[in-house]
């Protein structure tokens, strides 16, 4: 008789994936760009020691919101592709809300919020509404025409 081999596991564990997707994640582009404003920038750059924290907190990638263990590590870094495309990223402005809700037409040219008609039967009624609206100005203007004739 032969050996019955085990299944392999780690091939569709949800709970393996999630773990070290968890475990990878480091900031989004938005909250670099908070980070690098100036004040932010140097209360990061000048941390206290951490001994919890690679080379004690002290070599720290702004950009990538990476700790190294030294400074040669650091400067490795640095010229590395993945530093210098997250500095090209980060370039690029940041998507805000304001322009999130001009882009669905919450917001108008001169600034000022208004909303949507909502859809549905509230909007089937207001159309119905602006439609008998028109007819009877329709119907009005024709009566004047009638009258003057």
């Amino acid at each position: 008789m032969s050996r019955v081999r085990r299944k392999r596991m780690h091939c569709n564990n949800k709970e393996l994936h999630q773990k070290y997707k968890s475990k990878r994640r480091t900031k989004d582009l938005d909250q670099i760009q908070e980070d690098l404003k100036p004040e932010n920038k140097q209360r990061l750059l000048s941390l206290p020691e951490d001994e919890d924290l690679p080379g004690l907190g002290q070599h720290y990638c702004v950009e990538c919101s990476r700790y190294y263990i030294d400074e040669r590590a650091l400067g490795e870094h640095n010229r590395g592709r993945e530093h210098k495309r997250r500095v090209r990223d980060l370039k690029v402005p940041a998507y805000t809300q304001r322009e999130a809700e001009a882009a669905v037409g919450l917001v108008t040219d001169n600034g000022r919020a208004h909303s949507t008609p909502a859809a549905g039967p509230l909007s089937l009624l207001s159309l119905k509404q602006k439609n008998d609206a028109a007819a009877a100005a329709k119907a009005a203007s024709t009566d004047r025409v009638m009258d003057t004739e």
